[in-house]
């Protein structure tokens, strides 16, 4: 009897406990002594570190081995950072109970939707995308889809295409309002979120990945900015602060960008938005940038206070 994809023990690999008792590859004592539970009837050997691909190799096989890895293990098998291990695992394509780190969706995938990764059935990149954008808020929604972007190019016009062909989908409506403002060049969740508050209070479309020259020689690149004006946003992780070393050379940076003719508005966690959005109005408005903000622009302002 063949057991199949992540069953055989050892190395960490996930296994149908059941199964592999049947097929003699384990006997219900090491089960018990060796394994721990993964999924309800699915098992990894204890001890080992358990990687998302495991999780998700798991939530297929709890599943009956039907149904595609789609969501955000979808994404992280396709390659996009800043996934946790130990998210929820979403399994498309099947009519079975949702239960502890599993979520099962009965939406139908279609054949030219599904892809082989890390010897998993998963959604594309472009249905990986598609359900991104309509499965998760708005801000979160496109930060991930930003990072998809970042790892490797997907079609936006394909995404949009599939909305097309499914206009019912639920939360359609706000992928199709994402799309135009994908941005692969934002390096991490934080950056996504910020470059989206600036659309929302009315700011022209920050370029991303700035490169700033000496001469035709690059010396540094901008997370986002308007290099017309000469104006950037930057957001400053913890380890920038409590690294001394690091933040030393964030100083140093600092002053040669300054020397350059840029005005650069460092963001760190703990500010609120309404504080870094002034300060860069100011910073545009300086350089020759007149903002003219909807209504909807100017109440969204509010919410930044």
């Amino acid at each position: 009897m063949s057991v199949g994809l992540g069953t055989m023990p050892g190395m960490g690999e996930v296994i149908l406990g059941g199964e592999a008792v049947r097929a003699g590859v384990v006997t219900r004592h090491e089960l018990a002594r060796w394994y721990t539970p993964l999924y309800r009837g699915v098992f990894v050997r204890k001890g080992v570190e358990v990687t998302l691909r495991d999780r998700a190799v798991g939530a297929w096989l709890a599943t009956g081995r039907k149904g595609v890895i789609a969501g955000l293990a979808a994404a992280a098998l396709h390659g996009a950072a800043w996934i946790d291990a130990d998210i929820p695992i979403e399994v498309a394509g099947v009519k079975r109970r949702s239960h502890a780190g599993l979520i099962t969706r009965s939406e139908v995938i279609a054949t030219d939707e599904i892809v082989r990764r890390a010897g998993l059935p998963v959604t594309s990149r472009t249905r990986t995308a598609f359900d991104l954008g309509r499965q998760l808020d708005r801000a979160e929604a496109l930060a991930r889809l930003d990072a998809l972007m970042w790892n490797q190019p997907f079609s936006i016009d394909e995404v949009a295409e599939l909305a097309d062909r499914r206009p019912r989908a639920p939360g359609v409506g706000q992928l199709r309002d994402l799309l135009p403002l994908i941005d692969g060049g934002a390096a991490s969740p934080r950056q996504s979120r910020l470059r989206l508050w600036l659309l929302d209070c009315g700011f022209p479309r920050p370029q991303t990945q700035i490169p700033v020259l000496e001469g035709s020689r690059p010396v540094a690149f901008l997370d986002m900015g308007w290099p017309e004006y000469q104006v950037a946003v930057e957001y400053d992780g913890d380890h920038h602060r409590k690294n001394r070393d690091q933040y030393v050379k964030d100083i140093a940076r600092l002053r040669m960008l300054e020397a350059l003719g840029w005005i650069v508005i460092r963001v760190i966690a703990e500010d609120r938005p309404a504080h870094w959005l002034e300060r860069t109005e100011a910073a545009l408005q300086s350089r020759g940038c007149r903002l003219a903000a909807t209504e909807l622009q100017l109440f969204v302002r509010t919410l930044a206070a």
